[in-house]
């Protein structure tokens, strides 16, 4: 169980940086099964107390340093986009390929124990990006309207993720922007309720 904690001190952030590093750098050397809290918090130079105060366990800090990652590369790209449409989607697309790109380079080791850990809450989290794109007038339509919108932004979210993974499973043969580019016409189709 975590304690409650004031997420603004310095010492709360300063603790929750060192164990966020402390993963980080155990992640490069052991395989995510094998890393303990134990480890974590050794690392860290905290007990394992503290580490509890801070996350539920290991998955937790996964979760939030994967997240935290996938939406610093995410904000990167969408910088300046205020509307959806095709370069918006192109630009949320190349961020999940960054990602995926990035997390074999961040574990260096094998990464598909990680695959089912946090593919779900990305592909909400690039669901949720649409659909804030999405005028709010827009939402408050028919059921079958809305139904539609919500069908079509998770079909772009998953055939988004889905093709990303492939790419970066397959060893990036050609570079993202590449990629993105031959697969755009595909995602595009599947654009179309929302960008009505």
């Amino acid at each position: 169980m975590t304690i409650k904690k004031n997420e603004a001190d310095p010492r709360v952030i300063r603790t929750r940086r060192l164990l966020q590093d402390a993963f980080a750098s155990l992640i490069q050397e052991k395989d995510f099964e094998s890393i303990t809290v134990r480890d974590i918090a050794e690392r860290a130079t905290v007990n394992r107390a503290t580490f509890y105060a801070h996350f539920i366990d290991k998955f937790e800090i996964l979760e939030a340093r994967l997240m935290e990652s996938f939406m610093t590369i995410i904000n990167r790209r969408l910088c300046g986009h205020k509307v959806l449409n095709e370069e918006t989607i192109q630009s949320i697309f190349l961020g999940v390929c960054d990602f995926h790109k990035g997390l074999s380079t961040m574990c260096k080791r094998r990464n598909t124990s990680l695959g089912a850990v946090f593919e779900t809450q990305i592909k909400e989290k690039i669901q949720a990006i649409l659909l804030s794109f999405i005028d709010k007038d827009k939402m408050l339509l028919s059921p079958n309207e809305q139904f539609l919108i919500n069908t079509a932004s998770i079909m772009l979210s998953w055939g988004m993720y889905g093709l990303a993974y492939v790419w970066n499973n397959d060893g990036c043969l050609i570079s993202a922007e590449s990629f993105v580019e031959q697969s755009m016409p595909l995602v595009m189709n599947g654009a179309k309720e929302l960008l009505e």
